[in-house]
């Protein structure tokens, strides 16, 4: 493990702080929706990148060069996601990219990171299914998050589930997981009741009604929601018009923390749960200071931290390290130099880079509570590893990702003894 403390990596740089950085900015691409329906998660992202970048600039840089944001607004529209990435990588000169939310926009943006041989750090919980030599998964697959949350709701005796989700690929795949999960566990699939809506879906009067009639016959239910971005505030305020509480049917959502609920009235929504592999009220050091830091530089002291922030956080100690050990910005040293880099999170230990470009992470389940904040009621004994390939769809359970030589298959399968491409 080649690991890089904060301490460590702070005397070096401040060493190199006292020199004048020289040569050419190291140029950042930052590939986040700042306006449509997934602004509302997507430009704190944008902010926090900032943040670390002017830290990382007053530490001394990159290989003693300044590093240079280049923000672009790929407008929650899919397509242009990868228009953008492609402007950011042949036209603005990029050497890296941070960046989407969905599914749909990572999906978009695949074959030009491919094609122009670039790097994408991707901080979102994702679906799995997927590894790409120059994408770095540093959100949650199943295991690190859906998995655990149902496994938790079955030791509190759930017994029937709707699973609700935004009608695109995530919540597709990952409902596709849970069910065969939990028919596996011996679950009937009567007792399983799925829903899609599309995004910024508003008019949730009907389906909260189905929920509610769905949770009524006699068997302890619960909503696994897959639910994205804007649509989530009617959501949750329809299931508080309801009547429908914690205690009679509890959701548990993948895609809200903090930053969503700062836009809401929680006190209806107090005791609902959300699992994440990180909550800003973790109390530790390394999280007190990222805190004070963020407020510091977004210039408000009620500016909530989120997962996605400190997948962005790890990702960029990861990128940073790689470089720095590499002694460029090359892609192809960077992608090798950095699988098995380890940098401190905000969860107090350290997260490292896996060979199938997935990073090991601890899982939470938070209960929400009246200040919009999480209280901790459940975690993993220890750090989970990121499976690209789910363990519980035949298709998958046989494949293996390893990016290192001489390998480098992101979907090698271990009956037939070969690789089955690598773009995936």
């Amino acid at each position: 493990m080649k690991k890089l403390t904060l301490a460590a990596a702070g005397l070096a740089l401040s060493l190199g702080a006292a020199q004048a950085q020289e040569g050419e900015p190291i140029k950042i691409g930052i590939l986040h929706s700042l306006s449509g329906t997934m602004a509302i998660s997507e430009t704190t992202l944008k902010d926090v990148m900032l943040m670390l970048i002017e830290r990382q600039n007053a530490a001394g840089g990159v290989l003693g060069r300044p590093l240079e944001a280049v923000v672009v607004d790929p407008a929650s529209d899919w397509p242009l996601f990868a228009e953008k990435a492609r402007d950011l990588i042949e036209v603005q000169g990029v050497d890296v990219v941070f960046g989407c939310w969905t599914s749909v926009s990572r999906k978009s943006v695949l074959p030009v990171f491919a094609e122009l041989n670039s790097v994408l750090f991707y901080p979102v919980q994702y679906e799995g299914e997927e590894s790409q030599r120059n994408v770095f998964y540093t959100g949650a697959a199943p295991n690190q998050q859906a998995i655990p949350a149902v496994d938790y709701l079955i030791e509190q005796g759930i017994e029937r589930w709707v699973l609700a989700g935004t009608d695109y690929v995530y919540p597709r795949t990952t409902n596709k997981i849970l069910e065969a999960y939990l028919l596996g566990k011996g679950f009937p699939a009567e007792d399983i009741m799925i829903n899609y809506t599309p995004f910024g879906h508003s008019d949730w009067q009907t389906i909260v009604s189905d929920i509610k009639a769905f949770g009524s016959e006699g068997k302890p239910t619960a909503v696994v929601s897959t639910i994205n971005g804007d649509a989530n505030v009617p959501f949750y305020k329809e299931l508080a018009n309801q009547g429908i509480l914690a205690e009679d049917i509890p959701v548990v959502a993948f895609s809200v923390g903090e930053e969503e609920l700062a836009g809401l009235d929680t006190e209806p929504l107090v005791g609902h749960l959300a699992a994440w592999n990180y909550f800003m009220s973790v109390d530790t050091d390394i999280n007190a200071e990222f805190i004070e830091d963020w407020h510091a530089f977004i210039g408000s002291p009620d500016r909530v931290t989120n997962d996605p922030m400190e997948a962005h956080f790890i990702g960029f100690q990861m990128w940073v390290a790689a470089v720095e050990a590499a002694g460029t910005t090359d892609p192809d040293m960077v992608i090798d130099s950095i699988i098995g880099v380890s940098v401190p999170n905000l969860s107090g230990g350290y997260s490292t880079m896996m060979p199938n470009h997935h990073i090991t992470k601890p899982v939470l389940v938070g209960e929400i509570q009246a200040d919009g904040q999480f209280e901790t009621v459940w975690e993993t004994p220890g750090l989970v590893v990121g499976d690209a390939w789910s363990d519980f769809l035949p298709e998958s359970a046989v494949l293996i990702s390893d990016w290192r030589k001489p390998m480098e298959c992101g979907n090698f399968n271990v009956e037939l003894g070969k690789c089955g491409g690598t773009t995936n």
